[in-house]
């Protein structure tokens, strides 16, 4: 790699489907599970009001008609706005863009969803990669941006992420006869929006945002997947897939993700955040912002308790969930956006930025600095 290779920050576009509704107004949205066991619709009326309490969201948005029961917006739709914004803010145009990196959660499509957003964008000729992998897609997106620019192989890198959560959680997507707990409180805290950065290569350091490094591992080889669907490693039959539920996207409860989340040193996201650290040390009194992507502020406030004790402040703490949900993925692309569009940064301000997603435990970070 060129270390006299900086890696520039010049757009961020975000965009957000719909209006902002309520947690009153989600049932409504999503469809009423009406077809559900009476145990498991009467345990969703409690855990709608407890949910409420716990995870203190306002708003959120869903890419759904909710008098036509249409989609309004798809992932292409969602990542393509978002990107548009961020080729604004950098005044360039697509055709300037060489290389496309797209971070989902997951996908079953082909082609696969980067071809389809250059499509949509008018480029004829691009670099492209796709990245699956929950809530580390878009992090693994940067990652793989910072080492292909920095290898000089190409100049202007578009990584985007979208989620379109609503899609899996609608009624009309289950077998409502098969609906256990842990597949449908989901609806209660995820949410629909695409965000996107533009980097390029710069060999003049300059004045503004540059991203210093780029982290993720995985640690859950030895640990039980708690989110997850139950589709094997093979195409199903759709009608077989339906009728047994393997579709359906479940996600442990808080008690049993805290027996893999919490061990006898320290949660598994302080000691991934403290490895990244080490590799790649950073100013912490520099830190203006700790970006960090949990589902719930709840959690946030617990991980900061162990934070503190590496010297990042409390007040650092940067979330926009209460205002939209948790969006999965694209959120920390949703939140760069924000601080870049909202936010005055002074010389030395660092946005750190980390997270611990739970399907099996992969983790991811990285560290833009504004010089």
């Amino acid at each position: 790699m060129d270390s006299e290779i900086n890696i520039r920050l010049t757009g961020t576009g975000s965009y957000l489907p719909g209006n902002r509704i309520s947690i009153d107004e989600v049932d409504h949205y999503l469809g009423e599970l009406t077809d559900a066991p009476v145990r498991i619709q009467k345990w969703l009326g409690r855990m709608k009001i407890l949910m409420k309490e716990m995870l203190e969201v306002e708003y959120y948005h869903f890419a759904i008609d909710p008098d036509t029961r249409e989609f309004t917006d798809d992932n292409i739709t969602m990542s393509v706005k978002s990107a548009m914004h961020a080729l604004e803010m950098a005044s360039l145009s697509p055709e300037d863009i060489d290389l496309i990196i797209y971070g989902s959660a997951h996908q079953d499509q082909m082609p696969t969803t980067s071809v389809r957003i250059q499509e949509a964008l008018g480029i004829e000729k691009c670099g492209e990669l796709s990245v699956h992998a929950n809530c580390t897609s878009a992090y693994k997106g940067v990652l793989l941006a910072y080492d292909l620019l920095k290898s000089g192989r190409y100049k202007n890198a578009l990584v985007i992420s979208s989620s379109m959560s609503s899609s899996e959680m609608r009624a009309e997507y289950y077998n409502q006869e098969l609906v256990r707990k842990e597949e449908v409180f989901l609806r209660y805290f995820l949410s629909d929006g695409a965000g996107a950065l533009l980097l390029q290569s710069d060999p003049d350091p300059g004045e503004g945002f540059f991203l210093e490094n780029a982290y993720m591992e995985s640690i859950g080889g030895k640990k039980p997947a708690s989110m997850f669907n139950q589709r094997p490693a093979y195409w199903m039959n759709p009608k077989d897939e339906y009728h047994k539920g393997y579709h359906h996207l479940a996600q442990m409860f808080n008690e049993q993700i805290r027996t893999h989340f919490h061990e006898e040193d320290g949660s598994v996201f302080f000691k991934g955040l403290k490895r990244m650290l080490k590799l790649y040390p950073v100013d912490l009194n520099n830190i203006r912002f700790f970006q960090v992507n949990f589902p719930s502020r709840h959690i946030s406030e617990l991980v900061m308790d162990e934070c503190e004790k590496l010297g990042i402040n409390r007040d650092r703490l940067y979330s926009k969930m209460a205002t939209m949900g948790y969006v999965g993925p694209p959120m920390v692309f949703i939140c760069m956006d924000r601080i870049l569009r909202e936010e005055k940064m002074e010389k030395n301000d660092i946005v750190l930025s980390f997270v611990t997603e739970v399907s099996k435990f992969m983790q991811a970070g990285f560290t833009f600095q504004y010089r």
